[in-house]
């Protein structure tokens, strides 16, 4: 059974409190500063100010992430802003060390062999003669040192060509072979927002999961989502068997669903 810390509370105040080297993993997605319309928090400051800011929380979880503890940073972009993720990880770079660089894919067509066109997953559309539908959001694996081992085969795939088996002494007579750094997790449809989703920007409990997973179930013992709007990372954690999460957020009524899900 897992054990919920949830707090009302701005996370930088809230993580200072919080005994250092005490995570094992984070997974969470800040505000993206693209104007997404939060309940209590405005996503339009300007970019320095932002990036500052982001700096500033992050290094609350650079001290309390453990030497191989796992932050998993989920950040899209805008057409019009497409320098942003990077900007980002870069401002970064003092604090971490990118040892991973995933690619979370909403939504993918694939041209089979006999020329029809499968299309799976969601996407918001734009009208536009210069850029193309986004379809994806970086989720950037950052670690303390890049050596933290991972459970890479918690999210094995099978070989397509089944030869591969025999072929590669790796792979012991198994057919599972690494997923790789590209995730197609669609979101779920949905008919009424407010309802389902009251949420402006949320990233799919499977997403979360993945990461636990990844990093390796039995080694997470305290996981913290320093932006947990609505509880996608806290039902995560519950599905998963999480002894302990911890989690922050500034909005009561986002809280409010968050504790009505894991309840």
């Amino acid at each position: 059974m897992t054990i919920f810390h949830l707090n009302l509370e701005d996370c930088v105040r809230g993580m200072a409190r919080l005994l250092a080297g005490s995570i094992d993993l984070v997974v969470t997605s800040p505000p993206y500063n693209l104007g997404v319309r939060y309940s209590k928090f405005s996503d339009r400051a300007d970019r320095a100010g932002y990036l500052r800011w982001c700096k500033t929380w992050a290094a609350k979880v650079a001290r309390l992430l453990k030497v191989d503890g796992s932050f998993f940073l989920n950040v899209g972009a805008s057409p019009a802003n497409p320098m942003f993720p990077h900007e980002l990880v870069l401002e970064l770079r003092d604090l971490f060390v990118l040892q991973n660089t995933i690619h979370w894919i909403k939504s993918i067509s694939i041209e089979e062999k006999n020329d029809e066109i499968v299309s799976r997953g969601h996407f918001k559309p734009i009208n536009s003669r210069r850029f193309l539908n986004d379809c994806h959001e970086y989720l950037f694996h950052l670690t303390a040192e890049g050596k933290t081992p991972l459970d890479r085969l918690a999210l094995g795939v099978p070989y397509q060509d089944k030869t591969n088996i025999a072929r590669w002494s790796h792979t012991r007579g198994r057919d599972r072979r690494c997923r790789g750094n590209t995730w197609f997790i669609p979101y779920e449809t949905i008919q009424r927002r407010e309802k389902e989703r009251p949420h402006p920007a949320t990233f799919p409990v499977e997403l979360a999961e993945w990461c636990i997973k990844l990093h390796g179930v039995s080694r997470v013992h305290t996981m913290l989502d320093p932006f947990l709007g609505i509880g996608n990372s806290a039902v995560a954690a519950q599905n998963c068997g999480v002894p302990k999460f911890i989690g922050f957020e500034i909005d009561e009524s986002y809280l409010a669903e968050a504790k009505r899900r894991i309840g």
